[in-house]
């Protein structure tokens, strides 16, 4: 009997093949119950067919052991608050050493002279790993007076790749010296810093013995240098410009938060290299601020004006955003009229006047930058009114610009900064202006100098490695000269072509997705980290010390900031994602309500970080479901936004949507939100649980534990359950061995299930911070036998080669033995089962099998991040070693993966039904539908009566043509056999939950959106709420705004400008003219001119830095004619990454009464569609009928559009602040502070000072 069932169902499944469409042409009507059945037919064969590919049941079987386990939010969030904080409390102790060994060092031997022949590592001359040791001299600026000194040759080292420090090659026996550009190495108090700060390294390398979790630690000094460790070659591409005292960790350690107001003088004096030296002084100050600071800037002639006008009467934040904003506005002023300090000082002083009042902004330091080119006197009376008499809140910093001033303007700008506590800088040229400008830092730095015993803790937000803010600009404005240049070489060649409307339509795409970021996944190169730092203080400020001549009485020097890296993904690691569960995450927000950590923040496009990376909000990536517009907040949101910032503890449910799929799908959730702070931190902790199946988790058995392996299986280790065709989740935290390397997470989880199996072993404590001895005051100890007391102990504590999340092997390890069945492929297991559908297709000869199926991949991941997958018939000779192709290896990310986490949405629909789903069809990504997949899901559950939680997901994926067919197979037949999808007069489709087409008539179709291909059905769909649209905004957008035209009006009113121009121009022609004479001579004989081969050289004048090329038409004279199409065709517009939002509407299935909403009669052209759920399935059928003429209306679209404010999207942001809790620390005056007399520096001496009066000469002469 068996036997004949089974050879029944085979006769049934090869029957498939054949199609039976003979009667379309007769009468081509579709009844209702026709497509019902297709709809049925199809969906009851899928899922007999999954059950049988995916062996659900068994794999169900397989957890009938495990626990159900209510999730505890408060619980759960309090205990990884307290492991987030344990692990920094290790980095703030590592720290601390750091500071009070540094500061020590430097009262010991600051003062002593450096060798002549010392040497030191740097860091930008470092070998390259098996390079041939090469010897150099330190890198130097070109000095006059010092580039003939022979200075002794660079320390030369090995350096390695190491695994821990991101694959970096690097050295762990000592530190290197990273020294900016703009700093000369070899300057007295440079050198002497570098000197004394080498014996830091036995710090360092301590620090990290007792806890190899360590990143990069480093000491950045306030002369510019800045050690690091472990060393290592020093990468800059294209150009050096990392500063370390522009970084966020060091300017937030080393002054406490400030209110500062930029005041530039833009009156009439202030043209040529005056302006670009203040607009170069601006942008530097701005480069010292974080998001912790306030900020305005205002120019000044005979009227006070914002350089933003809606940034009015204000102080703005000091984000990435703004800060670009405000640069961005100093392009646009121009020079005009008298200087009115007077009403400047005013505006400025009642502005934080304001402030201080109402405890806005930073509500600590206060700062007024001014920048002119002298001043008429020192308005004195100002001072008196607005600062001295509320004991001068106010510093005041003067930057006189210009070589040429008098010294009148001198004293008078000096005395306005050393009366208010400020400090005085000349500037003549632009390369001093990043050095001088600096000096404010450490001014600020004072009271926290002064007062010596607290050393402020300070938590950077989220920051890409050493990479710059404004690399970003250059690196896309370089695309795009690439861009330009191959548009130009392209019509070169050939020019027909190239401005043929096709070509240019195909352009015009390329250029729409390249101005897109929604296909940007993961943040590619770049290491997101949070730093932790402390200033480091000079003891010496009870001494007096010579300096530029002038002897102190006392100096509070800021000696620099110490601080070490936090990788975000050592912070994830400790978030357990696997106790959250699926569809559940934890998110980290800062005081000022930005993400530090969420899986949803998204820093980076087309591999470039975005302009305001690293202050996008909580309520910009948390979207709830209240059917608001953009950025129109609700009450209710802002009040939990506030309870979060403000560290308190609590929960709330509340509705949300969320995306996925790169934004392509979108789906509505009740989740329930825990928070706690992380104390000692700026931190606060939020865990989001879904609210129906996050409640409960799976867990192992109790007596369940991996050392009883050793004993059931005779001393047999996990690993023998995980042999072939498996993978681990590879960002979770399963065990890390600290001083080994592996080639893969899965090595690394095998090397410990072999040694968890192995006799005495004993899973590791999580490590804590050792005990920190403060050392008093300046008391000097490194010599003292409680120091070397101190230092034995440090070197004895025990340190631990590893580290293994308890709770996340033994889940692992539970799975891979109750699974490791999966490993059998279907053939094998086909003879242990009952069912004959099983037998029969696992008993199906190989060649039948493919030649109907295809190829067939099984998979199954589990809770715990392991995923197996079996390939069915097994490919012969498959290359074993090479396993990037393999299922497992593209989707190894378990319960993070897009079909895990929709087929467990999908449970709570329909506990039978798979998810199918293929890949997108987009402009930006195409479809190779030939060669397109199917990836159909299932959710397994286990439950202990009234309680169940997710296990794992099963699914297959098989070739998209196999579907197509068994689908058009099902759908060529129908009642009475009249008219069926076969025939022209009907369009059939398979369309996923989110609107998506799986399988269309029209392959080309596959993957695309539906509403784009049948709008007018759509349109019905959602009318009959079929599908539900879901509003989502995308706060994280880019947009491109064109690049306004420089203004060179500032240089053009200089008389030596004059000058330069008209001899630029006349050299220019001269070469022009003889290259066009010499050329043409020497071509005539060759080339005719003929216009379908010329194109302007104009073009590659206007391209920059272009590399030469051998494309002989280069040469060719252009024509009018052709110029005019050039500059039509050819020329891009150049554009810049601007922050904007952007809004989509996407849709979703609306499974209530769905029943009523489809069982709906045909109705001819009125509603010319049927459309029925697919049984077992989160696909419909929509069959439309082709006769009826499509209805004209709007084409659906997912793609996003920008959103459109009145404002500008920081100054909206401005106009609608957000609260923000302002940081603990606030040390901004001392008494002893009055006692410093330094308080101004002029312009570095210059060499051809006899020049001066010579330029002024001329200068007159002209004016």
């Amino acid at each position: 009997m068996c036997k004949l069932v089974g050879t029944f169902v085979l006769l049934l499944l090869l029957s498939l093949d054949s199609r039976d469409c003979s009667a379309s042409s007769q009468d081509d009507k579709i009844t209702l119950n026709s497509v019902q059945h297709w709809a049925v037919k199809l969906g009851s064969e899928l899922s007999s067919f999954g059950e049988v590919i995916t062996r659900k049941k068994r794999v169900q079987e397989s957890f009938k052991s495990a626990q159900i386990e209510s999730r505890d939010g408060e619980k759960l969030v309090q205990s990884m608050a307290d492991d987030i904080r344990a692990m920094m409390e290790l980095k703030v102790s590592a720290v601390k050493r750091i500071v009070e060994a540094a500061e020590n060092m430097a009262f010991d031997k600051q003062s002593e002279p450096v060798p002549e022949d010392y040497q030191f590592y740097n860091s930008k001359e470092m070998d390259e790993p098996y390079d041939e040791v090469s010897i150099t001299t330190t890198a130097e600026p070109d000095f006059n007076l010092e580039n003939w000194i022979v200075r002794p040759p660079t320390k030369s080292a090995h350096l390695q790749l190491n695994a821990h420090f991101y694959n970096i090659p690097v050295n762990t026996n000592f530190s290197s010296v990273h020294v900016p550009t703009n700093v000369y190495a070899w300057a007295d108090d440079v050198i002497k810093g570098i000197h004394w700060s080498e014996g830091l390294d036995t710090h360092f390398i301590n620090n990290y013995q007792s806890d190899p979790t360590l990143s990069w630690q480093y000491f950045g000094s306030s002369t510019g240098f800045m050690r690091h460790y472990p060393a290592m070659k020093w990468r800059a591409d294209p150009v050096d410009i990392y500063d370390c005292r522009t970084r966020a960790w060091y300017m937030e350690a080393a002054a406490s938060p400030k209110d500062v107001v930029i005041l530039v003088d833009r009156s009439g004096s202030m043209t040529g290299q005056r302006r670009d030296i203040a607009k170069h002084v601006v942008t530097n100050i701005l480069d010292t601020l974080g998001n912790n600071d306030f900020v305005n800037v205002m120019t000044f002639a005979d009227t006070v004006e914002e350089i933003v006008p809606c940034f009015e009467d204000s102080l703005v934040q000091a984000t990435m955003g703004n800060l670009r904003e405000l640069k961005l506005g100093l392009d646009n002023f121009e020079t005009m009229e008298i200087a009115n300090f007077s009403a400047a000082l005013t505006r400025a002083f009642e502005l934080l006047e304001i402030y201080r009042n109402n405890s806005g902004g930073a509500n600590c330091n206060q700062a007024i930058m001014l920048v002119t080119d002298g001043v008429p006197y020192n308005y004195k009376e100002l001072f008196e009114k607005y600062n001295w008499k509320y004991d001068t809140p106010v510093r005041v910093f003067t930057y006189l610009i210009g070589r040429e001033v008098k010294v009148a303007d001198v004293r008078e700008v000096k005395w306005m900064a050393c009366a208010n506590r400020g400090f005085y800088v000349h500037l003549s040229t632009l390369a001093e202006v990043r050095e001088r400008v600096l000096e404010h830092v450490n001014v600020l730095a004072r009271p926290l100098v002064l007062q010596r015993e607290t050393h402020p803790v300070v938590w950077t937000p989220v920051y890409a490695n050493v990479t710059d803010p404004k690399v970003a600009d250059y690196l896309w404005e370089q695309r795009e000269r690439a861009e330009q240049k191959e548009r130009f070489m392209s019509q070169r060649r050939d020019k027909t072509h190239f401005n043929s409307e096709t070509e240019q339509n195909r352009r015009w795409k390329i250029t729409q997705m390249k101005q897109g970021q929604y296909s940007e996944l993961g943040n590619s190169q770049y290491q997101l980290m949070t730093s932790v730092s402390m200033p480091v203080y000079d003891l010496r400020h009870n001494e007096s010390v010579e300096e530029n001549g002038q002897k102190e009485m006392r100096i509070a020097r800021l000696l620099g900031v110490a601080g070490t890296d936090v990788a975000l993904s050592e912070i994830q690691a400790l978030m357990t994602p696997y106790k959250i569960g699926v569809n559940g995450y934890a998110f980290i927000v800062t005081n000022n309500g930005y993400i530090l950590i969420h899986p949803d923040l998204r820093p980076v496009y087309q591999q470039i970080l975005k302009p305001s990376y690293n202050s996008v909000d909580m309520i910009e990536v948390e979207l709830f479901d209240d059917d608001r517009g953009p950025r129109n907040f609700s009450k209710e949101l802002t009040a939990l936004r506030q309870e979060i910032i403000d560290q308190r503890t609590g929960n709330k449910i509340m509705n949300v949507k969320y995306h996925m799929d790169d934004m392509k799908r979108a789906s509505r959730a009740k989740k329930h939100y825990f928070w706690t702070g992380i104390s000692e931190s700026p931190f606060t902790l939020v865990v989001a649980i879904p609210e129906n199946y996050g409640r409960h988790r799976i867990t192992p058995p109790p007596n369940d534990d991996i050392h009883r392996l050793s004993l059931t299986f005779k001393n047999i280790s996990a690993q023998q359950f995980l042999l072939d065709k498996w993978s681990v989740h590879p960002d979770w935290l399963y065990c890390r061995h600290y001083e080994r390397s592996f080639s893969s997470p899965e090595e690394e989880l095998s090397y410990f299930l072999e040694r968890v199996a192995r006799p005495g072993w004993r899973w590791p404590a999580k490590p804590r911070p050792p005990e920190h001895h403060k050392n008093k005051g300046h008391e000097r100890h490194n010599g003292t036998s409680d120091g070397r007391e101190r230092t034995k102990a440090s070197n004895s504590t025990p340190r631990n080669e590893y580290y293994c999340d308890h709770g996340l092997m033994q889940a692992l390890v539970y799975d891979a033995i109750n699974t490791a069945w999966f490993n059998k492929s279907i053939t094998e297991s086909a003879s242990n089962e009952t069912a004959p559908l099983t037998k029969v297709i696992g008993l199906l000869p190989r060649l039948k099998f493919i030649e109907r199926f295809g190829y067939i991949v099984a998979f199954m991941a589990t809770h715990s991040g392991l995923t197996r997958w079996q390939t069915h018939p097994p490919r012969e000779h498959e290359n074993s070693s090479d396993t990037r192709f393999e299922f497992g290896k593209q989707w190894p990310r378990a319960i993070d993966e897009v079909w895990y986490r929709r087929a467990v949405e999908q449970h709570y629909v329909d506990p039978l039904s798979y998810v199918y789903s293929v890949e997108m069809n987009t402009e930006k990504v195409p479809l190779n539908v030939s060669a397109a997949v199917v990836t159909a899901a299932h959710a397994v559950f286990h439950g202990d009566g009234h309680r169940k939680a997710p296990a794992a997901v099963v699914g297959y994926q098989f070739q998209h043509d196999r579907l197509a067919e068994w689908f058009f197979n099902i759908t060529a037949t129908c009642e009475n056999n009249k008219g069926c999808c076969a025939s022209n007069a009907w369009d059939c489709f398979l369309v996923d939950s989110n609107g998506w087409i799986i399988v269309s008539e029209d392959g080309n179709h596959t993957g695309l959106f539906f509403g784009k291909i049948r709008p007018d059905i759509m349109t019905r769909l959602v009318e009959d709420e079929v599908y539900k649209t879901i509003h989502v905004v995308d706060y994280q957008a880019v947009c491109f705004r064109e690049k306004k035209t420089t203004n060179p009006a500032g240089t053009l009113l200089t008389p030596l400008e004059n000058v330069r121009l008209v001899l630029a121009w006349f050299l220019a022609t001269s070469v022009w003219l003889y290259n066009t004479i010499t050329v043409g001579l020497a071509q005539g004989s060759v080339y005719t001119f003929d216009d379908e081969n010329v194109t302007p050289t104009v073009a590659y004048q206007n391209y920059e830095n272009d590399e030469e090329t051998d494309d002989p038409f280069l040469t060719k004279p252009p024509t009018a004619r052709i110029e005019r199409d050039f500059e039509k065709l050819v020329l891009i517009n150049r554009t810049r990454p601007t922050p904007c939002d952007r809004e989509m509407y996407l849709y979703q299935l609306d499974y209530s009464n769905l029943n009523e909403k489809l069982n709906k009669p045909l109705k001819e052209c009125d509603r010319p569609f049927y459309v029925q759920l697919v049984n077992f399935t989160n696909m419909l059928l929509v069959v439309v009928d082709a006769n009826c003429p499509k209805e004209e209306g709007s084409v659906f679209s997912v793609e996003p559009t920008e959103v459109l404010y009145n404002e500008t999207l920081p100054c909206l942001k401005h106009i609608h602040p957000l609260y923000r809790k302002q940081p603990v620390s606030c040390i901004r005056s001392h008494p002893e502070e009055s006692n410093i007399d330094m308080c101004g520096r002029a312009s570095i001496p210059g060499r051809n000072m006899f020049w001066i009066p010579l330029a002024v000469v001329f200068i007159y002469t002209y004016l």
